[in-house]
């Protein structure tokens, strides 16, 4: 684990990346999938450092959910790491966690929301959460880094003690306005 050391306490509005680390590793994670995302960025480095997961990184989102997917099959505990925007690439890929009741979960930056500055991620944006709910997802919520943990840790719990497909959207404003 990435402790802050004995007596001192995370400030999660900074170092959220590295309590979901922990927070995944603890549920069991041993696998972790990714289209490189800098919202991302410092989960996928602690993972990408962890000995003990399996990581890949993608070239698009579906192959994620098929990853997943079979990582379960072969017991281990996955997660999918990817933007909204890529939410709306595997769409029809959802069908198979969802129609063969695999355990299921993923953490989606949103796009389009706040400070945001392309047009172009605007719309999914909008569109993530109810395409993601038609399709049969549970989709969960967070804006600040506190909420944030406590809801993976929920989704995790939900997610692979109970076979439920979860995707957990972590809300713009906390990811900060995009530097480029």
């Amino acid at each position: 684990m990435h402790s802050p050391g004995p007596g001192k306490a995370r400030d999660l509005a900074i170092d959220w990346p590295a309590e979901l680390y922990d927070t995944l590793k603890l549920a069991g994670v041993r696998h972790m999938s990714y289209v490189p995302d800098a919202g991302h960025s410092t989960l996928i480095k602690l993972f990408n450092a962890d000995p003990d997961v399996v990581t890949n990184v993608l070239t698009t989102e579906e192959e994620g959910v098929a990853i997943a997917a079979g990582a379960w099959l072969g017991g281990q505990r996955s997660v999918l790491l990817m933007q909204s925007s890529g939410a709306g690439n595997c769409i029809n890929m959802l069908s198979l966690p969802v129609q063969g009741r695999f355990p299921f979960l993923a953490l989606v930056t949103m796009r389009g929301e706040w400070a945001e500055f392309n047009p172009w991620q605007v719309p999914m944006g909008k569109a993530t959460q109810a395409a993601l709910e038609a399709i049969g997802l549970t989709v969960l919520r967070a804006e600040t880094g506190e909420d944030l943990v406590e809801t993976v840790a929920q989704a995790a719990t939900m997610t692979f003690e109970a076979d439920q497909q979860i995707a957990v959207l972590i809300g713009q404003r906390l990811l900060g306005k995009k530097k480029w």
